[in-house]
């Protein structure tokens, strides 16, 4: 992304974005209704320097508009005052991994994910699945990054 009043790039790098996300906990999560209507929601997520990984509810909202359409944008942003402002945007279709809910079987499409996950969310390496939550995987076809931080060095 450019800043076109000045031309400066403010995108992260690709190891800047791999680091925002790893530190980052909270992602709003926007899919469309039924009649169009968009709804977002917060979600937590974990991502593996390829895929952002979502562990959702299946009896909400964000399920059903995603079984019936699985494009989705994600946004993970931070920062309080302008020139503090940084975030990454995902977007693309999500696909279903796994049991629906996520069973106990072992399931080694799911250890790396849900490995990370535990380790950000529970202070442990293992995770234990509810019975209520299930795996999405969003593969992006974009990912769109800013970083106002940026503007400051640059000047």
């Amino acid at each position: 992304m450019r800043d076109q009043r000045r031309g400066r790039r403010i995108a992260m790098t690709p190891q800047e974005v791999t680091d925002f996300l790893a530190g980052q906990h909270t992602c709003r999560v926007a899919t469309a209704g039924a009649d169009g209507a968009p709804h977002v929601a917060p979600l937590w997520f974990v991502w593996d320097g390829q895929a952002l990984w979502l562990n959702s509810l299946v009896r909400s909202k964000r399920w059903t508009d995603l079984a019936r359409d699985p494009r989705v944008a994600v946004v993970v942003d931070a920062g309080e005052d302008f020139a503090e402002l940084r975030g990454v945007e995902l977007s693309g279709a999500v696909a279903v991994v796994g049991d629906v809910p996520r069973g106990a079987e072992p399931n080694p499409g799911l250890a790396e994910p849900e490995r990370l996950f535990a380790r950000k969310y529970l202070g442990t390496e293992s995770f234990t699945p509810d019975g209520r939550h299930a795996w999405l995987r969003l593969s992006p076809d974009q990912i769109v990054s800013w970083d106002f931080r940026k503007l400051r060095s640059a000047t």
